[in-house]
């Protein structure tokens, strides 16, 4: 229980991160270029983490990264790009908070996972209160940026259990590295035919993009992975909550945004549904998770590739 809590709190430095990046991204970032944006994002993140773990990727995890970046790097940062720029802070955050309850969706087949009752509830509190906080803001909701961000929650649910399941394979800062690159060397050529050149940077635009690299991709993304290796899925995806709350009260204490009542209620059930959904003790994995875990630590025996 004192573990899970301890990995609760570790894990919680991610959607922190990331819904701090949605005010950092509208605020800071050039405007119009999403492609490059997110490449710039990816790379030097996935650089910085290659250079600390020190393992080039073997076997099938070729092609588990190209997969896993595009899932939860690449087509994830450019969506999200787009729904930061076209939507305030607190909403394009808000949507993003139904992502718990897909995640326990996806990971119930595909780990073995089966979502228990606490987290369902939990689940349904923190979508009652995205519904409250989206549809009622002083603020019209643009359609394409909530699109985006839809689809962006869709895509890191399933690339989230999926990098869960696959996690025996290899250290949490290779993988997190790996799929970084994949992601980002994927996305150039279509930010080179799309966008053109890349953006001006000046130094406001440096100083977001440092926190975007740093903060809200290469720590915010090994805490991650870390959680979802440690803790149930449906517990690591009530945790993205924090998402959401993240960039409200951001949205309220930087941008000048506005807070309705009812979106309030909203706020206040996010919160809730994350408590309700607090870890207890540790299922035991299933057995083809137990098999994995077994075989990658022999694999580990041996120096790693690249080293």
């Amino acid at each position: 229980m004192e573990a899970n809590l301890r990995w609760s709190l570790v894990t919680a430095t991610a959607p922190v991160a990331w819904g701090a990046n949605y005010y950092v991204t509208r605020a800071f970032l050039p405007d119009g270029h999403p492609l490059y944006g997110s490449a710039m994002r990816a790379l030097p993140a996935g650089l910085l983490l290659l250079a600390v773990s020190r393992e080039l990727p073997r076997g099938s995890w070729w092609w588990k990264s190209l997969l896993l970046g595009v899932l939860n790097m690449g087509g994830f940062f450019a969506l999200v790009y787009v729904a930061a720029q076209r939507l305030p802070s607190s909403v394009a955050a808000t949507v993003m908070a139904t992502g718990p309850l897909t995640m326990m969706l996806v990971a119930w087949p595909l780990v073995g996972e089966r979502p228990g009752s606490r987290h369902l509830a939990g689940a349904g509190l923190g979508a009652g209160g995205v519904a409250l906080m989206l549809f009622t803001g002083s603020v019209p909701a643009d359609g394409l940026g909530v699109l985006a961000a839809a689809v962006a929650m869709a895509m890191s649910a399933l690339g989230y259990v999926l990098a869960k399941r696959w996690s025996a394979g290899a250290g949490v800062l290779a993988s997190a590295s790996w799929q970084l690159l994949g992601g980002g060397l994927l996305l150039l050529p279509f930010a080179v035919a799309v966008e053109g050149g890349p953006p001006e940077v000046d130094g406001r635009a440096a100083a977001g993009f440092g926190y975007a690299v740093l903060v809200a991709t290469a720590l915010a993304f090994t805490t991650w992975f870390a959680g979802l290796r440690r803790l149930p899925a449906a517990t690591v995806g009530l945790l993205g909550l924090l998402n959401p709350v993240t960039g409200v009260l951001l949205g309220l204490a930087v941008a000048g945004e506005s807070l309705t009542a009812r979106q309030l209620c909203g706020l206040l059930l996010a919160v809730a549904g994350i408590f309700l959904g607090r870890p207890g003790a540790a299922p035991a994995p299933p057995p083809h998770v137990a098999r994995m875990a077994v075989d990658g630590a022999s694999r580990h025996d041996s120096p790693p590739a690249g080293s």
